[in-house]
């Protein structure tokens, strides 16, 4: 066997990131969201807490109406937990220690206290040289707006996508969760240039990522129309420009919905066939999606009285079949029982140390040489301490056992 054969035989099945290490202080959504995405292509992600001050997920909280810890589920699966009181010199001491060890740090507080608590890039630079840090904030790093707190809603409002969701007669909708997982998949791409530049130069840096501004990025179209036109676009609903029937429509059944594009005359013809419109066919007012727009309310009238008197499934099997882009507008429920993505393996059963289970979401990727898997559940609160303070770091049984009764593992 050549030595590119054996080398590559040897690592079949090992996911990109095996033997990366990452010091995960991150808390909330958009950090540990990003530090989530890396530990699902392979990294050793060591999430850093103390019982003082426990990531705000992690217990039961009324944030966006949820009384339960499912978030924290979602973010923290595949991770390890350690407690470290980073308020004691000791604590501080041992994230430095374990930092030496690390390839990238990743953190989400607000700007500043890694600096106070003596943590910053150059502090951690002194220790390893070549670490790559990401921090993930509302405002970034820099700017006389660096310290303003923010949530996920901010995030959108800051960014301008408030005013552009929503209809046109109401008040901007700003978007919750979305914003947080949008800002942590930003991170991890950033973070894995920055890691990627190391392994090639040697060198590490640090990534500074701005919630708000990734938000910016999801307007562009909208700002290169106000800079051409001096006129921002506003609310618009579920209508596109030139684009009709372009909505959400009532189906059969409790709160059941089902979502309608016809971006071309071609699917538009094809619409009215399936749709048995041949009056539609024939009114020069509808030939082209100007036209359509034009007469939108009238044709979302009556393509809901169509949608009512049919599945959602229904319709999306036989708009499907013309050609014509139509689907559910899921609940999580329906993601969850989904055959298409049960069959993909983007929605997985995962089963817990004490027997119980749970369906989780699994990595929204597929590597030919490697599964795409969820490998571990939610940690308890300091579950791996003996291995990273004992193997890693290694302290003996008495030194751990000191440092809890000072709560410097804690």
């Amino acid at each position: 066997m050549a030595h590119s054969e054996a080398r590559a035989a040897r690592s079949f099945g090992r996911p990109p990131l095996q033997g990366v290490r990452i010091a995960d202080f991150t808390l909330h959504a958009a950090g540990p969201y990003c530090a989530h995405l890396l530990s699902l292509l392979g990294a050793e992600c060591i999430k850093i807490e103390t019982a003082e001050r426990p990531d705000i997920f992690r217990k039961p909280h009324p944030v966006y109406g949820r009384m339960g810890a499912a978030t924290f589920d979602q973010v923290a699966s595949n991770k390890l937990s350690i407690r470290l009181n980073l308020k004691q010199p000791r604590g501080v001491e041992l994230a430095k220690r374990l930092v030496g060890l690390s390839d990238i740090v990743a953190e989400s507080f607000r700007p500043g206290v890694m600096e106070r608590l003596g943590l910053s890039y150059e502090a951690l630079k002194a220790v390893k040289p070549d670490i790559v840090m990401v921090s993930v904030s509302a405002s970034g790093q820099t700017g006389p707006e660096r310290g303003y707190a923010g949530y996920a809603p901010l995030f959108g409002a800051a960014g301008g996508l408030g005013t552009l969701t929503g209809y046109e007669d109401g008040p901007p909708t700003e978007i919750r969760h979305v914003m947080d997982h949008s800002s942590g998949l930003t991170a991890a791409m950033a973070t894995l240039a920055a890691y990627l530049r190391k392994k090639r130069t040697g060198a590490g840096g640090h990534v500074d990522v701005a919630a708000r501004e990734v938000a910016c990025g999801f307007i562009g179209d909208a700002l290169l129309q106000f800079a051409a036109t001096g006129v921002a676009p506003r609310r618009t609903g579920n209508d596109a420009p030139r684009t009709a029937p372009h909505n959400v429509y009532p189906c059969a059944g409790e709160d059941h919905w089902v979502s309608i594009v016809v971006s071309t005359d071609d699917e538009w013809r094809a619409f009215a066939v399936a749709l048995g419109r041949d009056d539609w066919l024939v009114d020069d007012r509808l030939a082209c999606g100007e036209g359509r727009c034009s007469h939108r309310k009238q044709l979302d009238e009556q393509i809901s009285a169509w949608t009512r008197t049919r599945t959602r499934e229904e319709v999306t099997r036989l708009l499907q079949a013309a050609g014509v882009a139509a689907f559910p507008s899921y609940t999580a429920a329906d993601v969850a029982n989904d055959p298409h993505l049960r069959s993909r393996g983007i929605i997985q059963t995962m089963t817990g140390p004490k027997g119980e289970s749970r369906d989780v979401v699994g990595p929204p990727w597929r590597f030919s040489r490697t599964p795409a898997n969820i490998a571990r559940w939610t940690p308890q609160l300091g579950e791996h301490d003996d291995y990273v303070f004992g193997e890693l770091l290694g302290l003996t049984r008495d030194e751990i056992e000191g440092l809890v009764r000072d709560k410097v593992i804690y």
